[in-house]
């Protein structure tokens, strides 16, 4: 595939954990005298909406229509996070939960190194998550592809009502899987594990066809149509009852790999939401990765870009 195909017929309800990236850099030029590490003399900040709130930025920099269903606290990080994630034009559905405070994670940068991360989370109430379940019921109606976004954080609590709804109103499921009990996936159409998530669940394989016998047999434990493996410098596999599609890795320097994730199942989903064959969204998404992975931090592939990158390919 050459050209980008337009992708504003897809319509994506994407729910999960969202959270507030922030990003401190500062100068590093010398070591501390109290302890071994780096005194970073700070210098400035920046802010991205992170997890689910990412994928739903990446998809609508391809040109999708998103919605993005989640629980957030009623402070200053969560209406921040509303605030950027609306600059993006997405329908932000953000649900306030006041005995919690935002997920954020706090990065420090020094010399284009991330030097430390702080992680502020608690999770969300059983009332606030039956709520977002009744707004997932009204939203769903409107949309052709659901992402579920799981990054462990209790925001999915429900996912597998949320996964027996969209099947039964005919929706292509899409999830990005965490922890090693996939079960609670039963019945999406495509989950995209990484390489470590993978190992978590299937154990670790020898060689090429010991994975691929692993993961058809998860695929169909799930009940899914396909299991798409992405990992890393080895590229991408697609896991179908046709057999295995392998994509090799865009040749481009590494920088960051933070959201490299939430890029490939945003791409994935903004492709299929149009019209596209899973092959051809599985490409377009290995080229989307290729492109962030060579950004620093939380980045999104810009349609531009994308289109550049497979005009080369």
């Amino acid at each position: 595939m050459k050209m980008l195909p337009d992708l504003s017929r897809a319509k994506l309800l994407v729910v999960g954990d969202v959270m507030l990236d922030r990003y401190w850099f500062g100068e590093v030029s010398r070591i501390s005298p109290e302890a071994p590490v780096p005194v970073v003399r700070f210098q400035r900040t920046e802010e991205v909406p992170g997890g689910a709130a990412n994928v739903a930025r990446n998809a609508t920099a391809l040109g999708a229509t998103v919605t993005l269903l989640s629980v957030v606290g009623d402070d200053e990080a969560g209406a921040r996070l509303r605030e950027l994630v609306e600059a993006e034009h997405v329908t932000a559905c953000l649900h306030k939960d006041a005995s919690i405070p935002t997920t954020v994670k706090l990065r420090v940068i020094g010399r284009q190194q991330q030097l430390l991360r702080i992680d502020f989370e608690t999770q969300p109430s059983h009332d606030v998550l039956a709520d977002k379940l009744a707004d997932f019921e009204v939203l769903l109606a409107d949309c052709n592809v659901l992402v579920l976004s799981d990054y462990g954080k209790g925001g999915l609590a429900h996912i597998d009502k949320m996964i027996e709804l969209a099947r039964a109103a005919g929706k292509t499921i899409l999830v990005d899987p965490k922890g090693d009990d996939y079960s609670r996936y039963h019945g999406a159409t495509i989950v995209t594990p990484n390489r470590s998530e993978m190992r978590e669940v299937v154990g670790r394989w020898k060689d090429e066809q010991d994975l691929s016998v692993r993961a058809q047999a998860l695929r169909r434990e799930l009940g899914a149509q396909a299991l798409l493996l992405t990992r890393s410098e080895e590229g991408m596999s697609l896991y179908q009852d046709s057999g295995v599609l392998h994509e090799a890795a865009k040749a481009r320097e590494v920088f960051d790999v933070s959201g490299a994730g939430d890029t490939v199942i945003a791409a994935l989903a903004a492709m299929l939401g149009s019209g596209a064959t899973l092959a051809q969204a599985m490409h377009v998404a290995n080229c989307a990765a290729g492109i962030v992975v060579g950004k620093l931090g939380t980045a999104v592939a810009q349609r531009e870009e994308l289109q550049t990158a497979l005009a080369q390919d």
